[in-house]
């Protein structure tokens, strides 16, 4: 199975099931910016106690590996869980978000847009994208994600509500690092 198939499979899974989702991550920042190679797929996903079974059902052995319990677990404490698609190798991280303000807004703000290969998919707006790499970056320092970020505010340009993602970066803690990638794009190559 190729990446976009199983980006297809998860999207029509969590839509039958009528799970609201966005796309984040890699597969986002890709579809807001730049492309680049990605083993995994992450998603943030609404899920219910009473949908385990038919995830189950949806990704069965011997093709993929779902844990039960791990899923259960996820959803009972607002954590992740794996799909793996075992001939493949390739992941799927679906993320159960915490009942907060900013995870609301987060979903509010997803936006549809369209896979490589034509799927509707729904995917975190751009300045989510950002500020979660950002985050991500705060934690582990991988170059990648500010490259990430670069791509996206390179192909998103005045789209990106700056404003509102100074404030975001404010209240994260990660408005140094905003600063810095700020910094670089306003000065000249050389």
């Amino acid at each position: 199975m190729e990446q976009l198939a199983l980006l297809r499979k998860i999207v029509t899974t969590l839509e039958r099931l009528k799970v609201p989702y966005f796309l984040v991550g890699s597969q986002a920042s890709m579809l807001h910016g730049e492309p680049r190679l990605t083993n995994d797929i992450d998603l943030v996903a609404l899920l219910q106690p009473r949908m385990v079974n038919d995830l189950l059902e949806a990704f069965p052995p011997p093709d993929f590996y779902l844990d039960e319990a791990a899923l259960r677990g996820a959803i009972q404490h607002a954590s992740n869980v794996n799909i793996i698609h075992v001939p493949s190798g390739l992941k799927i991280d679906l993320f159960v978000p915490k009942d907060t303000d900013f995870e609301e807004s987060r979903f509010r703000r997803a936006q549809q847009t369209a896979a490589a290969d034509g799927t509707p998919v729904m995917v975190a707006c751009p300045e989510h994208v950002i500020l979660k790499k950002m985050e991500y970056y705060k934690e582990g320092r991988h170059e990648k994600h500010l490259r990430d970020i670069t791509g996206i505010l390179k192909i998103q340009g005045d789209k990106i509500d700056r404003e509102y993602l100074d404030l975001l970066a404010i209240r994260h803690g990660v408005h140094d690092i905003w600063q810095s990638i700020l910094q670089r794009l306003d000065q000249p190559p050389g």
